[in-house]
């Protein structure tokens, strides 16, 4: 049974292409990328690096988690969101009035 790659965003790709140039290991660029593949965690990570000229995969490695942990963040915000906004709905439709009584 094979595992399929995640799918891999222009900016995760440009990722990918920067720590090969870079003289990081194909396989070291690929585990990063299999994990920020999206533009917004990609494009993190590339903001990231453009301060730096050559750092240790440790750092990178480091850095990949924090941002990993910071849009996990962003999507458990974004779904307690939503589910206020439905229970404000519920609210103001009447569904739960006799719950306040």
């Amino acid at each position: 049974m094979s595992q399929e790659r995640p799918r891999k965003s222009p900016l995760s790709k440009e990722l990918y292409s920067t720590l090969v140039e870079d003289g990081y290991s194909i396989e070291f660029a690929t585990l990063i990328t299999d994990n920020l593949n999206t533009d917004f965690t990609a494009g993190r990570m590339l903001g990231y690096l453009a301060h730096y000229d050559h750092l240790p995969e440790v750092e990178i490695a480091d850095e990949m988690l924090a941002i990993l942990s910071d849009r996990k963040q962003i999507m458990d915000k974004k779904a307690a969101e939503s589910y206020n906004a439905a229970w404000n709905n519920y609210r103001q439709a009447g569904i739960f009035d006799d719950i306040d009584e």
